[in-house]
């Protein structure tokens, strides 16, 4: 094996996280699941950490949209393709959340005004501005993308592939990763427990906008 790839099917890449897991946790930690916070965002690190501690280099392919959760898990991956017109974007405040799992890390990988941005608007942004900011690498005609994906795939197999792994660990290990992600843990348990996380989930699954008054 030289190199992961990760695409979704059907109408997009990712809608990211269903809200309706939300009303799940109780079951799962209990009553006081609020408190757990840091734990349960603790599972969502490891699973999209595990794509950054791999030594293979991963390839994100999208299309359609990448949205959320969603473009967290893009933005853990090494490298990013995308179909012309797909749409990113990263609506968690939009909801009283903030982003969690590997999206700092991915931030930090790339220019933080573009970061800011988008985070803070909620904004969807189409391939094209993503490639012009840095977040995506390629952008290819949809009819043309597994084309593209294979010419990168072809480029990366001609390298050494303990010296891309090792040029991986390196790399990653240019950051301050541990300490971000602490911070992730800390501030989805402060968030969880504000009334405008809850008036965000309810606005998002009612589909009406949300009266947030920042308590």
């Amino acid at each position: 094996m030289r190199a992961i790839v990760v695409r979704g099917s059907g109408k997009g890449f990712s809608a990211g996280i269903d809200l309706n897991a939300f009303f799940e946790l109780p079951a799962a930690y209990g009553p006081d699941w609020q408190r757990h916070m840091r734990e349960i965002t603790e599972e969502f690190q490891a699973l999209l950490n595990s794509l950054a501690q791999v030594e293979l280099p991963t390839i994100a392919v999208l299309h359609g949209f990448a949205l959320g959760l969603g473009l967290e898990l893009a933005l853990a991956c090494d490298l990013r393709l995308a179909a012309e017109g797909a749409l990113l974007a990263c609506p968690k405040p939009g909801w009283a959340s903030c982003p969690m799992s590997a999206a700092p890390r991915g931030w930090r990988r790339r220019l933080a005004w573009c970061a800011k941005e988008l985070i803070f608007t909620g904004r969807q942004i189409d391939a094209a501005l993503a490639e012009r900011w840095g977040l995506v690498n390629q952008v290819a005609p949809a009819d043309q993308l597994d084309a593209a994906l294979d010419g990168l795939l072809a480029e990366i197999m001609q390298c050494a592939p303990l010296a891309v792994g090792m040029a991986k660990r390196l790399l990653n290990g240019m950051f301050d990763t541990p300490r971000g992600l602490a911070l992730e843990g800390w501030a989805q348990s402060q968030l969880i427990a504000t009334q405008d996380f809850g008036e965000g989930v309810q606005a998002m699954l009612q589909r009406r906008p949300a009266q947030f008054k920042g308590k």
